[in-house]
């Protein structure tokens, strides 16, 4: 048995579907309930007469029937006699027992009363019952009623969201701002004297009732709400997606209306013709004369006249419920149910990309709108991405506080005001309020758009985008175009460079890397591609590339000639072609990182005015082009880190004017005399090879700051090496030195020096004629400490701990 809680659910639930029940549904429903009153009262009416036939035994026929005798003397009267002699009437004998009449009442109900006149209570039942089963068939068809109540239940979610009532007013208020606007244009010009100040004037009004309006809703949603608003927007886009996929709705709502037309057809085909068979007087044959006497009875059927008056009242409520089907049947041929569309509501909203939809949930949809269009009104607010965005910015708004991102500040290494947002679902309004902000950095965030707001942030010279897709509104990149200075861009999947790029004339540094390089700088070339491109990047100085390319993009050597410093990280890709280098004869400074380079390229030595040449993390095993650097007199910085160089040619000694040199990590054993011809080298870098010595001729390097020779294999120092006295930054860590010479006391410009990893037993106490080292670290082991003098232990100590 049920219980009172699983009928309370059942008759709920089934409320609840009113709202997928068109007006012919229902009137289905109260022409079936009458029907099956019809049927009851036929019924009842059959069961609770017990003589339903009352028979007499025909003693006088006439015209093989029976007779009245009283009849029979009228017949064979003439008419005169009729007038003036007026037979009494005679008595009719009646001789049998009452059980035989009774006996004989039933025979002749068996035998003799029409099937329809008998089964008429029972036929009606029997096509009401058909007849509900087709109403009520589609909202319990397993294929239909999980999708039903599914949707059922989320209406009822949307229609009482508090979002659904924000957006709706929303719509209203733009509306209305639209209406007052477009009537203040169309208005005559006569009722006004100042042109400008009724422009002003409605300027002000409109922002006025645009700020009301946001003022008013912004805090419509609370947390709790928000968060169910967006649980709202999920589900629909799952039932969409499960729905759209087939229509087995329509079809099954389809085939029970033309089961219903059937039934209607073949009930009027029978039912009026049978109705004259329900007749008051039966004449009833049976051969009983051997029991009874007689073999011809007349029979009454007691119900016929009520029975008449029930299936002619039942014919009209079929006839009605046939039409309503042909009618239900019409609608479903004539439209196009499996197509929906907000075409309409698009207009009149402010939500434009409200998606028309198809199959059961456009037949859904369409049946919502024949009991009240505000259904799918309010439905088609979360099939909307502008009102799904809109309710993520008032969450994110409420969860980022200004008192949040403020906390959220940081200098970074380049001493600027930076505010890094990672992994949210938008833009806070808020941030546009830090005018302080001049890095503003954007990882991992969907789909970031820039409003006009950003106008505010005054001081924002530089943009980073990792791993996020930006739009930009008109205004934004007007701001954009004027004030940045610097643009970083990082992805993740293959796409299109933005087009806004190349609308930022003021740009000075530009960061691409990602997939999106190797499909599309190919394709930007000045004379095929768009109007738009780096051609249009006029004070663009620094370019970063950092993908997989075989080549250098053609568009970057023909439409950036002036610029001055490319970088191209290739991760590890080969890279072949590198002749259209030669064009861009105005770089100062070239990276190619990580490119598989096994050689120098040739195409270098063209570029006259190269200042710093970056070629780390190649294959190169041998760098004999390096007497080619010579024709680059403005050479000075030289990185050559990160290969597998075995050695140094001694060419090396031409290039004079070089400044800074870098051969870390490679393979290198000896550092030839040449070397040290270079004068001008204020660094040099040869940690992480496998050096055992260092020449005595290091001391004509007398303008050497910085030296490394970190993690080599050098047991012992030459006394030239104290001979540089400018040195500030000594790096002799993880080698196999026994001890430290005292000559260190001569480096008074001494400020880093590295010792730890090494085999010394005692620091010399001539480290107290180095004053500098308490401006910067000492790195040893803190056991060499106690070998100092208490002093020059403690300030030694002091900065190792600031360190």
């Amino acid at each position: 048995m049920l219980s009172l809680s699983e009928l309370k659910y059942i008759a709920d639930a089934q409320s609840s579907y009113h709202i997928l029940k068109p007006w012919w549904d229902v009137f289905w429903y109260y022409l079936t309930l009458i029907m099956l009153l019809v049927a009851v009262l036929s019924g009842a009416l059959q069961l609770a007469d017990t003589k339903i036939l009352c028979c007499l035994p025909c003693k006088v026929e006439f015209n093989n029937r029976c007779v009245v005798p009283l009849d029979m003397h009228k017949l064979n009267s003439t008419p005169s006699n009729s007038l003036s002699h007026v037979t009494p009437p005679i008595r009719i004998q009646n001789d049998l027992h009452k059980q035989q009449y009774s006996y004989i009442d039933a025979v002749c109900y068996e035998k003799q009363l029409h099937w329809f006149a008998k089964f008429f209570p029972y036929l009606v039942l029997l096509h009401t019952l058909i007849f509900a089963a087709c109403s009520n068939f589609w909202l319990h068809y397993p294929s239909t009623s999980s999708r039903i109540e599914h949707f059922v239940s989320i209406l009822h979610k949307c229609f009482d969201s508090p979002w659904t009532t924000r957006a709706l007013s929303e719509t209203v208020a733009e509306q209305s701002v639209r209406d007052r606007k477009s009537r203040s244009l169309f208005s005559p010009s006569g009722l006004s004297t100042d042109t400008n100040a009724s422009k002003q004037s409605l300027l002000v009004g409109q922002a006025s009732i645009e700020s009301g309006l946001e003022s008013s809703t912004s805090s419509v949603l609370d947390k709790k709400e928000g968060e169910q608003a967006k649980a709202i927007f999920e589900k629909v886009k799952r039932f969409r997606l499960h729905v759209e996929q087939k229509d087995v709705i329509y079809r099954v709502y389809m085939r029970q209306i033309i089961i219903k037309v059937i039934l209607f057809v073949i009930i009027i085909a029978y039912v009026p013709y049978f109705l004259t068979y329900i007749t008051l007087e039966i004449d009833c044959l049976i051969d009983m004369q051997a029991f009874t006497g007689y073999k011809r009875y007349h029979c009454v059927y007691a119900l016929a006249e009520i029975f008449q008056v029930l299936a002619s009242f039942y014919v009209i409520m079929v006839l009605f419920y046939g039409l309503t089907s042909s009618y239900s049947l019409w609608w479903m041929l004539r439209s196009s149910l499996k197509e929906y569309s907000f075409e309409a509501l698009r207009e009149k909203s402010n939500y434009s990309d409200i998606p028309d939809v198809k199959n059961d949930f456009a037949f859904i949809l369409h049946l919502a709108d024949q009991y009240d269009p505000l259904y799918s009104k309010r439905f088609s607010i979360f099939l909307s991405e502008v009102s799904e965005n809109k309710l993520k910015q008032i969450n994110l708004n409420n969860e980022w506080t200004m008192e949040k991102l403020k906390n959220k500040l940081v200098r970074n290494s380049q001493d600027k005001v930076e505010l890094h947002l990672f992994m949210l679902s938008g833009l806070p309004d808020n941030i546009f309020e830090l005018t302080e902000i001049e890095v503003l950095t954007l990882e991992l965030i969907p789909e970031v758009k820039l409003p006009p707001s950003i106008s505010t942030l005054v001081n924002l010279k530089e943009l980073n985008i990792y791993h996020s897709s930006l739009l930009v509104d008109c205004p934004a990149l007007n701001f954009l175009e004027e004030n940045l200075k610097i643009l970083r861009l990082k992805f993740t999947e293959r796409g299109k460079i933005p087009r806004w790029i190349f609308h930022l004339k003021n740009l000075k540094e530009l960061y691409l890397s990602g997939y999106i390089i190797s499909d599309t700088l190919s394709t930007l070339s000045p004379v095929q591609g768009p109007t738009q491109g780096f051609q249009d990047l006029k004070n663009l100085r620094t370019l970063y590339l950092k993908s997989a390319l075989s080549r250098i993009p053609q568009v970057v050597t023909d439409t950036l000639p002036a610029l001055h410093k490319l970088s191209l990280d290739n991760e590890g890709n080969k890279l072949v072609v590198l002749n259209n280098l030669k064009k861009m004869i105005h770089l100062k400074s070239l990276e190619l990182i990580n490119c598989d380079l096994e050689r120098i390229p040739h195409a270098i030595f063209s570029l006259i005015n190269l200042h710093e040449l970056n070629l780390k993390e190649n294959n190169l095993k041998t760098i004999e082009e390096i007497i080619s650097f010579q024709h680059l007199q403005n050479l000075s910085c030289l990185k050559l880190w990160h290969n597998h160089i075995a050695y140094i040619p001694a060419q090396i000694g031409a290039l004079s004017n070089l400044e800074q040199l870098y051969l870390d990590h490679n393979k290198i054993e000896n550092m030839p005399l040449q070397l040290f011809l270079c004068t001008k080298l204020t660094h040099l870098d040869l940690s992480h090879n496998h050096l055992t010595f260092i020449p005595e001729e290091i001391q004509f390097l007398t303008n050497l700051l910085y030296f490394a020779v970190t993690d080599n294999y050098i047991e012992t120092l030459p006394n030239g090496l104290f001979q540089c006295k400018k040195l500030q930054t000594l790096l002799l860590g993880r080698n196999s030195l026994m001890t430290l010479p005292p000559l260190i006391g001569e480096l008074t410009n001494l400020v880093q020096l590295e010792l730890i990893g090494n085999h010394l037993e005692v620091l010399p106490l001539e480290l107290e004629a180095c004053p500098s080292l308490k401006r910067s670290c000492v790195l040893v082991e803190e056991n060499l400490l106690d070998t100092l003098s208490p002093p020059t232990a403690e300030r030694l100590q002091t900065c190792l701990d600031k360190c």
